[in-house]
């Protein structure tokens, strides 16, 4: 017996090895150390990835959670569905919630800004249970809500059962990947730095006292905000934003063994990505942009429109290195649409493409019919 034991133990460290070596490569591979079951750097302007390491490893994100139900309130308020000013009455089920609370009772009110507030300083389950029945009706509806949003971001390693994080009967499963996905969106919205950089503030005339879960709020030059989550099941989770010159970054830890090694990896990964890149706003020379012929249109021809370039992200140094390439149309044949693609512009490093806007018509024009034809050939008799 003792034999067989032996000779099975021996096949499962064998087994074991290749996938520990296999960390231990990986992580010796990244430019910084990482203590965590997985993590992402990502750049909130472009959503590129400057840094991963098991980035889409499904693991639960507890409070981490949160940054969904921040975003989909935040848009509704920006969408103007909401306002800061509206007062909601907690029901007996946002009141029952455990975990991180600001011990709402059943019939308080309380505004959405202080509940927006609590939520995001304070990580409260009860808070966040009661703006999402507010704004959805009901917290089923509101998760529901949740995972329809997360299918438009294409966080395809997601899947929610509840707006808290808790570790429930089922439990909520993610990615840093996807985290980082949900939190670069929600940066877009200016608003939620209102809440997300308080350090300490207070409730209820100063008797409920919040303190801020995100330890570099204070202490990391830059922090726009974002969100901290701990359980027995995730371990600790943190998204960690921050913006220095333009370079809005965003770094996810999961699966951390203590609170310290999720803020140090995180701080490791924003200084990496800090001191590594740059964003850059790339000028388009017009001078390369020229109209497009129409062909049998009742125009001659069409100038291209322009998009609005937003800023990219590269490596330092190779800001001086930034090409532009611009393909147009010899003509394009009428009737041409609003909007339709005339040409491109790629902005490129080396071999590597950076960006790549669509040149597009400003306008509709109509093919030539013979009413047209003859009014114009009338014109230039006249």
């Amino acid at each position: 017996m003792k034999r067989i034991t032996c000779f099975l133990t021996s096949i499962l460290m064998f087994l074991l090895i290749p996938a520990v070596a296999f960390a231990k490569e990986a992580q010796e591979e990244l430019p910084v150390e990482i203590k965590a079951k997985s993590a992402v750097l990502m750049d909130c302007n472009s959503g590129k990835v400057l840094l991963k390491y098991n980035e889409h490893e499904k693991l639960p994100p507890a409070s981490v959670t949160k940054v969904m139900p921040l975003l989909l309130i935040v848009e509704a308020i920006d969408e103007g569905k909401i306002s800061l000013s509206d007062t909601v009455t907690t029901s007996a089920d946002a009141a029952a919630k455990g975990g991180s609370q600001i011990w709402l009772k059943e019939g308080e009110k309380m505004s959405v800004a202080d509940l927006l507030k609590a939520v995001a300083v304070a990580s409260a389950n009860d808070a966040c249970a009661a703006l999402g029945e507010f704004l959805a009706g009901s917290e089923k509806e509101f998760v529901r809500q949740m995972n329809e949003r997360a299918k438009q971001l294409g966080m395809n390693d997601t899947v929610f059962y509840n707006c808290s994080g808790l570790d429930d009967e089922d439990t909520n499963i993610t990615s840093a990947y996807d985290i980082a996905l949900m939190s670069c969106e929600l940066m877009k919205h200016d608003l939620i730095q209102d809440f997300s950089t308080i350090w300490m503030d207070s409730l209820r005339g100063g008797a409920t006292e919040l303190v801020n879960t995100n330890k570099l709020v204070r202490f990391y030059p830059g922090t726009t905000g974002l969100k901290t989550g701990t359980t027995s099941k995730a371990g600790c989770c943190l998204s960690a934003t921050a913006l220095r010159d333009g370079l809005h970054l965003c770094a996810v830890v999961m699966g951390s063994d203590n609170s310290s090694d999720r803020f140090e990896s995180a701080k490791s990964m924003l200084n990496y990505g800090f001191s590594s890149f740059v964003s850059v706003s790339p000028s388009v020379d017009r001078s390369l942009i020229t109209p497009v012929k129409v062909i049998m249109g009742e125009k001659s021809k069409i100038d291209p429109e322009i998009p609005e370039i937003k800023p990219l992200t590269v490596k330092k140094g190779d800001e001086k290195n930034l090409k532009q390439t611009v393909t147009l149309d010899l003509s394009a044949t009428a009737p041409v649409e609003k909007g339709q693609t005339v040409g491109k512009i790629v902005f490129s490093v080396g071999d590597e493409v950076l960006c790549e806007y669509s040149l597009a018509s400003p306008e509709n024009v109509a093919a030539i019919t013979l009413p047209f034809a003859f009014k114009k050939l009338l014109e230039k008799l006249t």
